[in-house]
């Protein structure tokens, strides 16, 4: 299952910190019906994701594919690449001054490519992790645009336990003298949960090494991010993941979904650190009070944030009604 990388030019961005970008390339790849032929489901990746979203290397391909919950054979399935990911190697698209882009830039980067791709309307945006904050922003700066939200192990804001674990993120990415290796090392002390270490390793050791296992594991995911990501890569991605918050520059949570009129469906973890199960519910329960369509589900699981990459069983009973028996023709 193989999509080519396409190219979408965007002219004269402004971030929200002001930032002028005379030009950016928005990279995507599209799975399934061809555009304007079936219902459209975006797709967000996380914080080290990429629009791969399926095929035989594809990082949720459990989900997305010929006969799978999100069914090739029914929908167009479309993937932009965060600007400055590193995923299409496009050196003049890396971004060095992070710290002008926000959650709800790439959302507005995201919409000028829907604009550029003459997309009027979206069946679904699903994401997890930093792909939900995004989609979370896309709901609130088009409220009439996607008929269903879905935000997986993800918020409309980052809290400040998270907000403090980017922050150390951001120190060690620029003060290490092996930064993404180390910071790799500290995040998934924050994707997984303290049981999920102690089912997979119980204190073992590598006899070769001479060291604990989990010390090993950890160091084999610091250096395969090492190979395959870039220094301002790490730091743009954590910058968003920092900075998810629909309220920013609106009156409050209530006035910035006030409008929205996408039938929401919060996909929760019960063990996540980083987006918690009960700010999850909470959002839940204000959405309900706001009458907004909304749904809430649990995904039950020992390994914490990263349950969304892992998981796919239970994944698949939530959502299967929502791509299930939904279809609509495109006009």
């Amino acid at each position: 299952m193989k999509s080519d990388l396409q190219h979408i030019k965007i002219l004269d961005f402004t971030t929200e910190q002001g930032a002028k970008l005379p030009l950016l390339s928005l990279s995507f790849k599209v799975f399934g019906k061809p555009l304007n032929e079936a219902p459209v489901v975006l797709v967000n990746h996380a914080l080290t994701g990429n629009s791969n979203v399926c095929g035989d290397d594809g990082w949720w391909k459990s989900l997305v594919g010929e006969d799978k919950c999100i069914d090739l054979n029914q929908y167009t399935v479309l993937a932009f690449n965060i600007p400055g990911n590193g995923f299409d190697n496009d050196k003049r698209n890396l971004i060095n001054n992070y710290k002008d882009f926000t959650a709800r830039d790439i959302a507005k980067i995201f919409v000028l490519g829907l604009q550029e791709l003459k997309i009027q309307s979206l069946f679904a945006v699903i994401g997890g992790s930093v792909g939900g904050g995004i989609a979370w922003e896309l709901a609130t700066l088009h409220p009439k645009l996607i008929e269903h939200v879905i935000p997986i192990a993800s918020d409309w804001k980052s809290t400040d336990w998270l907000i403090a674990n980017c922050y150390l993120q951001d120190l060690i990415l620029n003060n290490s003298s092996n930064p993404i290796a180390d910071a790799r090392v500290h995040a998934m002390l924050c994707y997984r949960t303290p049981i999920s270490f102690k089912t997979k390793f119980d204190r073992t050791t590598n006899e070769s090494l001479g060291v604990f296992n989990i010390e090993s594991w950890l160091n084999y995911h610091g250096r395969k991010l090492q190979e395959r990501f870039n220094l301002s890569t790490y730091k743009l991605m954590n910058q968003l993941l920092k900075t998810i918050d629909i309220s920013r520059g609106r009156e409050s949570f209530e006035t910035a979904v006030s409008e929205i009129q996408s039938h929401i469906h919060i996909v929760g973890v019960d063990s996540d650190l980083f987006f918690t199960a009960s700010e999850n519910k909470e959002t839940y329960f204000k959405l309900k009070e706001l009458n907004i369509k909304t749904d809430y589900y649990e995904i039950k699981s020992i390994h914490g944030h990263d349950a969304f990459l892992i998981e796919y069983k239970q994944l698949n009973e939530f959502l299967s009604p929502i791509f299930n028996n939904k279809i609509k023709k495109v006009a």
